[in-house]
C-alpha cells in the first residue's frame, strides 16, 4: 500500500465511480471528462475510453451498458439533462431534459431508468421512449434505486417510505407494481439485486443488519450482522455473479463479505456453521436450544450470520462502491473510491478470513502499466433527438422535428444511431461464442452447432 489516506467528508472525493452490470468494466466521472476502464486483469487497469474535456467535463453520472459502447452521461453543469452516447463512434444518440436534477440512472438491455427526487422515468432502451412514470414517490434525495440486470426478471426497486425501510418492487418490463417488502425499521441506505434478479439485498441507515429477500414473494432468506459496536453508513451492496456471496462497504474502514449458505451447506460435515468456535459460537448454540426463553431482540443478535471474509481499507469516510468480479476466471473483491483509486483483493472462497490486497490502481488516467493501452475519442455534440414537455404534461422524444411516437417504422429504420441502440441491447443467445473484447460493439455472437 503506497500510503494511508484519511477522509472525513464523504463528499470530498472528486470522482464518480461505478461498475457496469456484469463487473467487466469501471466507469469514472471527473471534473474534466469521463473514463471507462477494463477489468480483465489484476495487474493493469486498461483505459478503454476517455471523453473530450471540452464536451464532457464535469461528469457526475456515467453508466455503461454491459460491455457495449452505449453510455448514459449526466454533467454537473446540466444536471437535468441525460445524454445517451455511442462512445466508440463518438456520437450522441439522443438527449433528454427533466423537470428536476437527475440523481441516478440505471440500465439493462430492456430498460433505462432515470431517478429524480420524487419520480422515476422508465424508458424503452431501444428507442428511448418513456413507457411509464412513477410519480410522487417518497422523497429520495440520494436517488436510491436498483434495476435488475436480468431481462427475464426486469425489476426496479426503490424506497417505499422516507421514514421506515420499505422496498417497493416494480415490474419494469410489464410496467406494474409487484410487491412491497418491509425490510427495516429505519430508512433504506442501500439496495442491490442479484445477477438473476431473483434476490434483493437491503441495508438501512442504521447499517448494522443486512438482509436478503426473495423478490418473487418478499420472503426473508438471510440476515447478516455487519457489526455490534457501532452503526455505519452503508455505501454499497453487491452480489457475486453466482449469488453465493454478498459484499458490503461503508464509511468505516472494514468491508464485509457474507456467504449465503443454503441448508445443504449448513449440514455439510466440517462446515463452519456446523461447529461455531469461541464464546460467540457457544452462546449461539445456547440460543438455538433455548431461544424461546430469550427476548426476541437478544435471540436475533445471535441468530444473524457473521462476515465470512473482511477487508481493512487504508481509509475511512470516503464514499466508495464495491463489487465481486470474475477476473481471469477467479473471483476478486474490488473497491473503487471517489478519491480516485481502485483496490483489488484476493478472497478465499473456502476459508474466508482476511482478504489480501493484490493491486491498487489510480483512476486519473495514469495506470501502473502506463498509458499505452489507452484510447481517446472525441464525442461530438448535437444529438439525434431531444425531449420536450408535451400538451399532456409528459415528456416526449422529438426526432427530426416530430414526436417520436408519430414516426413510422421506416423513418426509424433510417436512423443509424437508433440501430446502434438496438444492436447494443440485443441479448446474446444461450449458446454463443463471445469474443473477449471489452470494447466490441455490437456484442459479437455466433450460434454453436
Amino acid at each position: 500500500m503506497s500510503q494511508i489516506r484519511q477522509e472525513n467528508d464523504s463528499n470530498s472525493g472528486g470522482f464518480f465511480v461505478n461498475f457496469n452490470q456484469d463487473c467487466t468494466s469501471l466507469a469514472v466521472g471527473t471534473k474534466i471528462c469521463y473514463r471507462l476502464f477494463s477489468l480483465s486483469s489484476v495487474d493493469r487497469l486498461d483505459l478503454i475510453y476517455e471523453s473530450s474535456s471540452e464536451l464532457d467535463g464535469d461528469v457526475c453520472l456515467v453508466e455503461r451498458l454491459f460491455s457495449s459502447s452505449l453510455v448514459a452521461v449526466v454533467s454537473l453543469s446540466s444536471p437535468r439533462k441525460l445524454k445517451v452516447c455511442h462512445f466508440k463512434k463518438g456520437t450522441e444518440i439522443c438527449n433528454y431534459s427533466y423537470s428536476n436534477t437527475i440523481l441516478a440512472v440505471k440500465l439493462n438491455r430492456a430498460r433505462l431508468v432515470v431517478c429524480l427526487e420524487e419520480s422515476l422515468y422508465i424508458h424503452n432502451i431501444r428507442d428511448m421512449k418513456v413507457l411509464h412514470t412513477i410519480r410522487d414517490t417518497p422523497p429520495n434525495p440520494q436517488g436510491l434505486c436498483a434495476l435488475s440486470p436480468n431481462n427475464d426478471h426486469c425489476y426496479l426497486a426503490y424506497p417505499g417510505s422516507s421514514s421506515i425501510g420499505e422496498v417497493q418492487i416494480f415490474d419494469a418490463y410489464n410496467l406494474q407494481a409487484k410487491t412491497m417488502i418491509p425490510a427495516h425499521d429505519s430508512p433504506l441506505a442501500a439496495i442491490a439485486f442479484s445477477s438473476t434478479g431473483t434476490l434483493i439485498a437491503t441495508a438501512s441507515e442504521k447499517g448494522t443488519v443486512i438482509r436478503i429477500f426473495k423478490v418473487s414473494d418478499g420472503a426473508r432468506l438471510h440476515e447478516f450482522r455487519r457489526g455490534v459496536k457501532r452503526c455505519a453508513t452503508i455505501y454499497s451492496l453487491a452480489f457475486s455473479a453466482d449469488s453465493n456471496f454478498l459484499v458490503a462497504s461503508s464509511n468505516t474502514e472494514t468491508v464485509h463479505v457474507f456467504r449465503l449458505e443454503t441448508t445443504k451447506d449448513a449440514q455439510r460435515p466440517g462446515s463452519s456453521s456446523e461447529e461455531p468456535q469461541g464464546w460467540m459460537g457457544y452462546l449461539s448454540k445456547a440460543v438455538s436450544v433455548s431461544a424461546s426463553y430469550l427476548p426476541t431482540q437478544v435471540a436475533d443478535v445471535f441468530s444473524q450470520g457473521r462476515a465470512f471474509a473482511t477487508v481493512h481499507l487504508p481509509f475511512q469516510g470516503v464514499r466508495n462502491v464495491c463489487a465481486l468480479a470474475t477476473i481471469q476466471k477467479v473471483t476478486r473483491l474490488l473497491i473503487a473510491s471517489t478519491d480516485g483509486y481502485v483496490y483489488i483483493y484476493a478472497i478465499n472462497p473456502l476459508e474466508g478470513g482476511d482478504c489480501t490486497l493484490l493491486k491498487q490502481h489510480r483512476l486519473d488516467g495514469s495506470t501502473e502499466s502506463g498509458p499505452e493501452n489507452s484510447q481517446s475519442s472525441e464525442v461530438h455534440s448535437g444529438g439525434q433527438g431531444k425531449v420536450k414537455l408535451d400538451s399532456t404534461g409528459s415528456y416526449a422524444l422529438i426526432v427530426r422535428g416530430r414526436p417520436f411516437s408519430q414516426m413510422t417504422a421506416d423513418v426509424l429504420g433510417d436512423s443509424e444511431k437508433f440501430h446502434d441502440m438496438e444492436r447494443a441491447t440485443e441479448v446474446p443467445p444461450v449458446n454463443h461464442l463471445r469474443l473477449d473484447d471489452d470494447g466490441e460493439f455490437p456484442p459479437m455472437t455466433q450460434k454453436l452447432d
